[in-house]
């Protein structure tokens, strides 16, 4: 079996030869007095639409074209030779016109959001396996609505059965906004547990102004807080491995678009010039 260093050093090296190979070609290019944006420009095209053929490829993982883990890693490499591609391209200056300023603008935003979305691929699966039993993002609503309902019930129902009003003063002033939606996104990113262990100090501070079926009820309460702590772990990771490909997967289509246009700009002027 091919290990992880092996897979990265062979991917590695295909895609610096490719990149090499290509630059050998643009600069045989120039040396024959062509011109090479026409020769980069084409490469980039099919670049691009194998990269978008990536997004068609989850679409439709019943057709056996490869392993999608072999077209994720086509995905990320071919990335990294088509940002050489582009520079051979374009240039390290910025672009003059509208047009050309507008599609180097959609390849950097392709560019950081392609980077990113790598990056939160890698880090996401191994911080939701080590964070809880994994849940299904569309369910984590009703998960978290369920989990509000269940305190709500505890904290009214220690008034009437206690005789106390401790429990029911701490929800309305600290757990009521806490289950109202997701918490401490930026926090679960970073890896901090320290909200909720806040919270878990705080009701465990309780224990001493109540009796025994007070402090079992508290108990029930640092379950649920705990188990909504989770469910806003795996909102804020989940969200943001769906959340990125809403910008990634629209400036795709916004650089094919204009990407059509440019072409037919540039052949027209090309045919148009004496």
């Amino acid at each position: 079996m091919t290990t992880f260093v092996a897979r990265r050093l062979r991917n590695g090296s295909a895609a610096l030869l490719a990149v090499l190979a290509i630059g050998a070609g643009v600069y045989l290019y120039h040396l024959a007095l062509r011109d090479t944006s026409f020769l980069t420009g084409w490469l980039l095209v099919a670049a691009f639409v194998t990269l978008a053929a990536y997004n068609a490829r989850k679409k439709l993982p019943f057709i056996p074209l490869a392993r999608s883990a072999s077209w994720l890693q086509l995905h990320a490499w071919l990335g990294l030779v088509t940002v050489a591609v582009f520079l051979m391209h374009a240039g390290l200056t910025w672009p003059t016109g509208v047009l050309d300023t507008l599609l180097w603008l959609l390849f950097v935003g392709l560019l950081a959001s392609g980077i990113f979305g790598l990056l939160i691929s890698r880090l996401a699966p191994r911080a939701l396996t080590g964070h809880g039993e994994r849940i299904l993002f569309e369910r984590i609503p009703g998960f978290r609505a369920e989990l509000a309902r269940e305190v709500e019930e505890l904290a009214t129902a220690s008034v009437r059965e206690l005789g106390s009003g401790t429990i029911a003063s701490y929800y309305s002033r600290r757990l009521r906004p806490f289950f109202a939606r997701p918490r401490h996104l930026l926090r679960h990113l970073a890896g901090s547990a320290a909200p909720v262990r806040r919270l878990q100090r705080e009701l465990r501070a309780l224990h001493r102004y109540l009796s025994d079926d007070g402090r079992a009820t508290v108990d029930e309460i640092e379950d649920r807080v705990v188990a909504k702590d989770n469910l806003d772990f795996q909102y804020a990771w989940q969200g943001l491995l769906k959340g990125w490909l809403f910008t990634h997967i629209p400036l795709t289509y916004a650089a094919g678009i204009v990407t059509v246009v440019h072409i037919v700009f540039v052949y027209a002027f090309a045919s148009s010039s004496p």
